[in-house]
Order: C-alpha cells, then structure tokens, then sequence
C-alpha cells in the first residue's frame, strides 16, 4: 500500500556552511523549505535523561525534536503585519489547559495590579546587505555582532564561494573583506571604511526572516514595523516580535494602572533563530546572546521576586534574557552586561517568568520548546491546533499568545 505523504512548510533560517579543507557541506537553513513527510510515521517514544546544563536551573530531559513538530498551511504564515494593536490573541491558561479567544487589545485585562511587566527593548539594525567581486557574483550578509571598530563577525552565502582576503564591494564603494572562517556559515570580516550603524540605516534593510517574501527585499514599512515601539538599544538582527503588537497608547494605559514596567536587553542573535537539527534536543547547543541590565530592571526584578510577585514577560527573548540572568545570578538579577547561552526545553525550572506573550513559533525551534516547558507540551500542541483551526496568522507579523 502506498503510504500517504504530506508536506509540511518548515521554516528555518539558514547560512550554508563549507569546511574550508573537505568536501563535507553542512547546512543551517536559509528560508524556509517543504520537508515531504510520511503521515503515518510514529515517533518513538522519550525517556529521561538526566543531563545538565552550561546554566544552573536548567534540567533537560532527553526529548526528541520531531515531538514538536505540526503541520501548518503555508497560508497562514504572515506576510504582513497588522496594525499596531489589532491582532488577535489567544489565551491559554496553564492550570487548567482552557484556551479563549480575545483581542491583544484584551491584554491588559489579564494583568493584576502586583505584577511586573518585562520587556526587551532591543533594536534591530538593517542588518541584511549586499556585496559583490569583481566578476559581478552577489553575497549576502547577514551581521551578527560588532568585534571592534572595522571588524564584523557574519553570516555570509554562498559561503562556498568566499575567499578569504578578497575584497567584496558594497553600494557606496566601500568594501568587506572575509578574513576568517568562524565555522557554520560565520565569517569574521573586515571593513573599509568601519560600518558603523549609521551608514548601516544607509547601506542595510531590515533583516526579515525569510518566510516573509519581499522578492525586492524589505520596504521601509517592513524597517518600521519590524521594530517595537519601545526600541532603544540597537544590537538585535531579529525583532523581539511579541512586543510589535504594542502602540505607546497601550503601554501608557498598562502604565496608567499602576502596572510597573520594566526593561532589559537582549541583542536578538543566532542563538534565537538557528534550527535544531539534532534528533535529541539534549545534543542542540546555543550560541551566546548578549544581555544587559539596568540597575533599575535588575531591582524591579529582584523587588518582585522577593514579594513573590508575578513577572510577565513580553516574548521568548525577554524569558531568556530574565531566566539566563538569574542563572548566572544563582536567583539573583545583577545589573551589568553578560551573555547567555540558555536552552529552555520541558523540564526547566523558571526561576522567574510567570506567564509569558508571545507569537505562534517555528515547527522544532527552541522557541516552541520554550512554551512547551511553560505550559507543557501537549497543552501547546493543543493551543497550535486550535490556533490552526480558527486561522490565526502565524510568525513574525502573526497573532499573539498569552500564557498565564
């Protein structure tokens, strides 16, 4: 009997990767690809797996990457934000697994008096850009972080077909030059003169993923939309999206009830987006995102904690960025600048995050992996399903989701 095959849209981001001295081509996606799946498979089943992590309060059990996978159709990917304020949300409480139907408009009605509201108020450079050889052959790069006034560490395709010490050229006649091969796609490159973030608002374009087709690249709409109203601290090349549906009206109202607020960093990296693609997640490894705490975040924080009030984090980087704090605080939220490499999965224990907003994530991310830890895998799975069933928009620009 034939066995019946669906195909399922999986999104990942990818940077290809050639060993410099071997045939071997490893692939960490670039878009997003149609992975043809056979419907009928059954996934064995996990067991635990004691194992630690480089962070304490992090215990991962040995789960399998394929249990959280779903299928969705490629319709209900965004392609376009809504305006600020009128996506829909979908509320799921833990305890019980109820889900309800509401508006982010509704948000503030599911916050108490007590808690503390965290958010991330990254900024996404124009991090995407072009540059050529000589012969007229296009690279794309995709920056990552800044090393020192001319150099960039990056992401750089066809990775194949760089040369180390060549001099690409950029629109306004400017140069990089690939330097070292940093492994998995990333370069470390050198500018003349230095791309610093003002001739990158010239040069680069917002960096959307790219299950978000703009065939002519990014709009300046995309540039705006693609930035949360709160934005202050350039670094991110991915937007904190859960915090896009915001407009400063509603924080002022959030505000206005006496709701305390509060802001840390994290510069959204590779580490947020780059796919799992091992078997078991205990075997995924994260790349460091950089952090930042005020003194200010860091005594909100450390206020709530004490009072055992509840903190609600705005987005997955913001849960990271808090739980990755504490970790290396043993509990305790220092002001300063770190990083963290921090891999939530089901059987975490947070030290912090008591309820969370996000978007509908990626098939087998961590960011999927992140919810399920909160509010536990079956009950996600469930949510996804009923957010499939009722067309919620997904991704980036999609709706929202509050877990409390």
């Amino acid at each position: 009997m034939t066995i019946a095959l669906v195909i399922v849209i999986a999104i990942e981001y990818v940077a290809e990767v050639v060993a410099s001295d071997s045939e071997d081509r490893d692939r960490y996606s670039i878009g997003y690809r149609l992975r043809v799946r056979d419907k009928d498979r059954t996934h064995p089943q996990s067991q635990p797996l004691p194992n630690t992590s480089t962070q304490r309060g992090c215990k991962i059990r040995r789960v399998l990457t394929s249990d959280f996978d779903y299928d969705l159709p490629e319709e209900l990917i965004a392609q376009a934000a809504l305006p600020r304020g009128e996506s829909r949300m979908l509320v799921l409480e833990r305890g019980s697994g109820e889900l309800r139907h509401a508006s982010i408009r509704d948000f503030i009605s599911f916050l108490n008096p007590s808690d503390l509201l965290l958010l991330n108020d990254t900024r996404v450079i124009p991090a995407r850009l072009w540059a050529q050889r000589r012969t007229g052959r296009r690279f794309e790069l995709l920056l990552l972080r800044v090393i020192d006034d001319l150099t960039w560490e990056c992401l750089l395709r066809p990775s194949a077909k760089a040369r180390i010490g060549e001099s690409l050229e950029l629109s306004d006649g400017g140069t990089v030059t690939p330097q070292r091969r940093l492994g998995e796609g990333r370069w470390e490159i050198v500018c003349d003169p230095s791309l610093d973030f003002e001739r990158l608002e010239i040069l680069g374009e917002a960096p959307l993923p790219p299950y978000i087709s703009r065939p002519e690249g990014a709009t300046a709409d995309d540039s705006v939309r693609y930035q949360t109203v709160y934005a202050s601290e350039p670094g991110a090349i991915a937007a904190p999206t859960a915090g896009l549906h915001f407009t400063p009206e509603m924080i002022d109202e959030i505000s206005a009830e006496g709701i305390e607020i509060a802001k840390l960093t994290l510069h959204v990296g590779i580490g947020t987006f780059k796919p799992v693609s091992v078997e078991n997640v205990v075997d995924h490894v994260m790349h460091d995102e950089r952090i930042r705490v005020t003194e200010s975040a860091a005594d909100a924080v450390n206020r709530a904690l004490h009072d055992h009030r509840r903190i609600v984090c705005v987005g997955t980087t913001t849960v990271r960025a808090l739980e990755g704090g504490l970790a290396l605080g043993e509990g305790h939220l220092m002001a300063g600048d770190a990083s963290t490499n921090i891999f939530i999965t089901p059987g975490y224990r947070f030290r912090g995050a008591g309820a969370l907003l996000t978007n509908f994530h990626l098939p087998q991310s961590t960011l999927v992996m992140m919810v399920s830890a909160l509010a536990g895998r079956e009950r996600i799975v469930g949510a996804y399903e009923e957010a499939v069933r009722k067309k919620y928009r997904f991704y980036s620009f999609g709706d929202a989701m509050l877990i409390v």
